[in-house]
Parts: structure tokens; sequence; C-alpha cells
């Protein structure tokens, strides 16, 4: 199963059958057939090739990647495809099959730097920038066409499957050789980090990028940001007859957003009161929240807020090591139960959910789920439920009638297998 079971209908409610959405994934060839025809009428001329790279899904672990904490993402089936072509001079043109009507977005790549571009072909010559600073002055301009069925705005990492599928691409066409072994992608990662704090002008801490150019399928993906290291986990819900249903709420997800940046600098704020160089490295959390108790008034700091943050960070390390343990021991129901905590402290203790986020959680669970919880940077995005594979039309189900009755927007759904990573099609 790579999407859900199709297009369907929930429970009655009010009299009339709510439809519920699934978002399908495009075969490989597929979706590189549809970016390859799109540049052929947008430039009337052939692509150098198709590249592609994953949305990704984070099972457990959010908001600790810019704390060199612990995340367990996996990547999705649902890709953003770059159909590229290399161009002689330093002209970027794009063309997004999904906005047809804004037309070309278009740029000199000599004149990209933070601050001088915006709209979403940032993200796009962005990477095209990092490579150059990165010491690969030979990158050129390009003609380029994206197509994508990674769910835009979900949390989802649409801009890092954008990121990535150029990254991967660029990395052929100018022959960087990075793309070849893990210890060359993680240069790219770097690359489309730089791209989208720098160019894009949003502060994420990596995870999206390592995870839609570094997962392998099959796995979930042990993520170490205190060292850059990975550790692939196998990871086959179906085996135990269980699947990780993804809910996008449809409220609007936005890493640019003051919020974003907002907890990102309690931390730093909070790390340093704590006088350690990162949340990571914070051992005793009940000690820690009793000295930010004492020092942060004094700072100019709301100390409720600061250990409120610290409390979620530090915790959520610990479950992110406790469902690895748990996955170890073949114990992958039992990860339901961690799911939902995660959920209360990003809730609680981040202030990163929102009514829609709550309602699909409090939902699913309330239709059997066995735990669920927001996924991604929150304030919108999608939402994730740990079901029996049996119950996932009908948890689906729940939630979109949830939704209808309390008048919001219809939320879609698909179901989160671990796939493999950025490459060409």
């Amino acid at each position: 199963m790579t999407a859900g079971p199709g297009v369907g209908t929930a429970g009655p409610t009010g009299g009339a059958d709510v439809p519920v959405e699934w978002v399908t994934a495009w075969s490989r060839s597929d979706g590189a057939a549809r970016a390859a025809a799109a540049f052929r009428s947008a430039f009337r001329a052939e692509p150098d090739g198709v590249w592609s790279a994953p949305g990704r899904v984070n099972v457990i672990g959010e908001h600790t990647d810019y704390n060199a904490g612990l995340c367990l993402p996996i990547a999705l089936p649902h890709r953003t495809y770059v159909a590229l072509r290399s161009r002689p001079d330093g002209v970027v043109r794009l063309f997004s099959a999904q906005e047809p009507a804004a037309g070309l977005w278009e740029a000199e790549l000599d004149d990209v730097a933070p601050g001088t571009v915006s709209g979403w072909g940032t993200y796009v010559a962005g990477v095209a920038w990092a490579l150059r600073e990165a010491g690969f002055t030979h990158v050129s301009g390009f003609d380029a066409v994206v197509d994508s069925c990674v769910p835009y705005g979900a949390g989802l990492s649409s801009s890092a499957a954008l990121e990535c599928a150029v990254a991967v691409a660029l990395d052929d066409t100018h022959g960087l050789g990075l793309g070849a072994d893990d210890a060359g992608r993680a240069r790219l990662v770097e690359a489309c980090i730089r791209a989208e704090n720098a160019i894009a002008g949003a502060p994420t801490g990596g995870l999206d990028q390592t995870a839609s150019l570094r997962c392998q399928a099959g796995h979930a993906m042990l993520l170490d940001f205190r060292d850059g290291s990975t550790h692939p986990i196998p990871l086959d819900l179906s085996a135990s007859d269980l699947a990780l249903l993804v809910i996008d709420t449809r409220a609007e997800h936005q890493h640019a957003g003051g919020q974003y940046a907002a907890r990102r600098a309690a931390c730093e704020e909070a790390a340093h009161l704590l006088g350690v160089e990162t949340l990571r490295d914070v051992r005793d959390v009940d000690a820690a929240l009793e000295h930010l108790t004492r020092v942060a008034a004094a700072a100019g700091a709301d100390p409720d807020v600061l250990r409120r943050r610290v409390r979620h960070v530090v915790t959520e390390n610990a479950r992110v090591e406790q469902v690895v343990d748990l996955m170890a021991a073949d114990r992958v129901a039992d990860l339901g139960a961690v799911l939902t905590s995660a959920h209360a402290s990003l809730r609680d203790d981040y202030e990163v959910s929102c009514r829609e986020l709550d309602l699909a959680v409090d939902t699913a669970l309330a239709a059997g789920a066995l735990g669920g919880r927001m996924v991604g940077g929150g304030f919108g995005g999608s939402a994730i439920a740990l079901v029996r594979a049996d119950d996932v039309d009908r948890v689906a189900g729940s939630v979109a009638v949830a939704f209808a009755d309390a008048g919001l927007t219809a939320p879609a759904f698909l179901v989160a297998v671990a796939e493999g990573p950025a490459g060409r099609d």
C-alpha cells in the first residue's frame, strides 16, 4: 500500500455522506513522465533528465533537530519531480506544474544571495547558490519544471523535497559526484539546509533534507543531530497488521513564520542560561527546570515558557530512544502510547499544535487508533495515527466526519510507507 485505499466515503453525518480524500503517490515512471512532458511544453526542448525526492513523515522526534537531538523519520512514496536542463549561462528559469498561472520564475544565479530573491524559486535557486558557496563554482544556470504529489503546506516537507530533487539534479548534470555515497549526500544535505535558511529564510534544522536524501526503503532513520550520524532501523508495520495513517488537516503549515523562529530562539536562550551548548546536553531535566525558575526572570525571559520548551525537547529525545527500543523488541503496537505522549508535549509544552491537529488526533484515538500525534513544525500541517490495518478506512472516515461537523476544511489522508531517497528517475 502506497497511499491509501482510494477515494471513499465516511459514515453519514447530518443525513449526508462525508467524502474521504486519499492522496495517491504517483509511480516513479508516471511522475517522471509528467515532469518531462511539462518541461517540453514550457521550454520547447528536452530536459537532461528527471530527478525526484521524497517528502517525509517523522515517526517521533519533533523540534529536536536544531537542539542537537534525535529524530526518527521515514521517506514517503510521495515525491517531487524536477525535469532539468543545464544552461551555459547563469540564468535560472523555473516553472511549476502546480501553479501554471504564475508563469516563469527567473533569476540570474550571480545575483542570488540572502535577501535578493523571493518566491518559491528561492528554494531552487538557493540550492545552486549553496553549492557554489561550497566550492562548486562551475554550477551554472538551468531551466527546470517541477511537478509533485507531496501535499503542499501539510508539514510533510514539500519544500525539502523540492530542494533535494534539485540538489541531485545539479549533482548529476554538473558531475559533482556527491550523490554516489552517503558522505556525499550529507554534503548535499548541507547545501539544501543552507538554501532554506539563508535564501528562503526558513530557520529549519535539517531533519527534512536529511530524510529526503539519506533515508532507506523499508527503514526508519535514527538521526543524531549532535554528530550527524544516521542508523537505519527496519520498519515494516504491515508485518504486524498495522499502518501509519497520515492526516493532512489542510490547516496551512508555514516554516518561515515567526512562531517557529521564536521556539528556536527560546531553546537557544534556555541553553545559554543553563550553561550548555545545546539542550541535548541537559542530563537532569528536573534540575534544569529548577535552575531556569531561578535565573530566567533576571535575564528578562519568561521562566514558565523556557521551562516548558526545555521539558519538551528533553523528554522528546527520550521518546525517540524509547521508540527505537520498542521497534528492536518487535513491540511496534506499543509505539502508540509514545506517540500520544509526544502530542501532549507538543501541544502543552511546546505550544505548536492547533485546533485542527488536536481534533485529528483526538478523533483518531476515539475511533480506535493505538496512538497519534501532530508531526512537522506545527501551527497546522499533518497528524499521524498508528492504526490496525483493518481500521484505516474507519479511522479516516471518523476524522472526516469530525471535521465536517466542526465546519472545517475537509482533511486528506495517506498511508505512510518507508520508501527510498532522492535520485534520478
